[in-house]
């Protein structure tokens, strides 16, 4: 056996007894709510009553792939529904804390909603649709096995924040929370899922009610963002799951996009690996979540359309290119609508820390979240770089804050501008260990 193999099974029996983790606390709307505490509870007889869902997971286990098809991969190993809901507003945020995890367990953080339809104290988790609504993948690959949004969580205290779209209708869902390790994901069934469910109640006025996806029926176990070996030179990752919902459309696109990475060999995707290269979009019926990798930068961005027109895009020099080499999270999808001739408010992303100019005459310096009537119906409006609100049915929607790594070009306008912000988040001291025995 070789030193790296016998140091990897060494690390992986280390790591057994250190344990993964699971969400210890949670912070809704600035409430703190206690998670299911499974080397506790468990073993009591009159466990509290919680807004996170139960599990017999007591080894801080994991969902295997070949367990994808089986109801264990819908909140974890013997999940009960938890007997509390805990208040949340349209875009209200939420904040999630493991209790530990193994800097050597690389892998994306994917969060979804479901709703119940009704309470979710009793709800049949097998009948939950859910929808993707948070994601973070692979970072940068500079150093094998790279950046992962794994080692962001560790660096922020264990924790990720997320957002709840502003437009959903009220009512009770469960928040699907997940982290897959994919240190061991070069063999088949080699990857590991965590999967974590609280409840929440949803109040407003919202009207959305996003398609979803059965629990059951997210992931397989040769999906290229399960099947995967990231102890190779990986320049996109393609995040598992179905495509990320964002409020205000019908499809979304995230993209953690660099100025130097990209695989494609055609030219425009090499023009889109380019420090200045921006993605235009002018319509969007249909979107994927993608990502790309590079050295030189790093953002994810969130990019919101407008839910009635079609789907282009562009890099910068008016060429169109819906096949942009690194931004791509699945495979493509055929048939996708064309841009609409009519003109519509539109956003646009920039990869790098290249600025983006808005095409409205009406842009301004407002500044502060907007209430209220509004007169240029599909209009967007950026406070400060950090937030945007759109105009909506005559009235301003609810502030929602721009990715982490991004800004956007303050003022109003009909096309939203995001781009990477100046300052880039150093990892330092992340301990990259390559753990490629499987284990529990």
């Amino acid at each position: 056996m070789s030193s790296t193999k016998t140091a990897a099974l060494f690390l992986a029996s280390a790591a057994l007894v250190a344990g993964h983790g699971y969400v210890s606390s949670i912070v809704v709307d600035g409430t703190t709510y206690g998670g299911y505490l499974v080397d506790t509870y468990y073993y009591e007889s009159d466990p509290p009553e919680l807004i996170a869902w139960s599990t017999n997971a007591t080894d801080d286990g994991y969902v295997a792939p070949t367990a994808y098809d089986t109801s264990n991969i819908v909140c974890h190993k013997g999940s009960a529904p938890g007997a509390l809901s805990a208040p949340i507003a349209p875009g209200g945020s939420v904040t999630l804390t493991w209790n530990t995890w193994p800097d050597d367990h690389h892998g994306p953080v994917i969060t979804y909603l479901a709703n119940c339809n009704g309470s979710c104290t009793d709800v049949d988790k097998v009948d939950l649709a859910f929808f993707k609504i948070d994601a973070g993948g692979l970072i940068n690959d500079t150093v094998i096995p790279g950046t992962w949004a794994t080692d962001e969580l560790i660096a922020d205290s264990y924790s990720r924040t997320l957002t709840i779209p502003t437009d959903i209708a009220a009512g009770e869902y469960v928040l699907r929370h997940e982290i897959i390790a994919l240190h061991g994901a070069e063999d088949l069934d080699g990857a590991q899922n965590y999967p974590q469910c609280i409840n929440l109640n949803v109040t407003g006025s919202g009207t959305a009610t996003p398609s979803g996806t059965l629990g059951e029926d997210l992931y397989k176990d040769t999906d290229p963002g399960i099947y995967v070996d990231i102890w190779a030179t990986l320049t996109t990752y393609d995040i598992p799951g179905p495509t990320l919902y964002t409020a205000g459309s019908a499809a979304t696109a995230t993209a953690a996009a660099a100025s130097s990475a990209t695989t494609s060999t055609d030219a425009a995707a090499a023009e889109t690996a380019s420090a200045s290269a921006s993605v235009s979009t002018t319509a969007v019926a249909e979107a994927e979540t993608t990502q790309a990798t590079s050295s030189v930068s790093e953002v994810t961005t969130s990019v919101v359309q407008a839910a009635s027109t079609g789907a282009s895009f562009g890099n910068g020099n008016g060429k169109g290119n819906s096949g942009m080499g690194g931004i791509n999270n699945g495979p493509s999808d055929e048939g996708k609508s064309s841009p609409s001739e009519n003109s519509s408010p539109s956003v646009t992303i920039a990869s790098g820390s290249a600025s983006t100019s808005t095409t409205s005459s009406s842009a301004s310096e407002t500044s502060g979240v907007l209430s209220g009537s509004c007169t240029e119906e599909g209009y967007w409006y950026c406070d400060a770089g950090t937030a945007f609100q759109r105009c909506v049915d005559g009235e301003w929607d609810a502030s929602q804050s721009v990715a982490s790594g991004t800004e956007c070009t303050a003022g109003i306008s009909d096309t939203l501008t995001i781009t990477a912000s100046s300052q880039k988040r150093s990892m330092e001291h992340v301990h990259r260990i390559h753990a490629r025995a499987q284990h529990v």
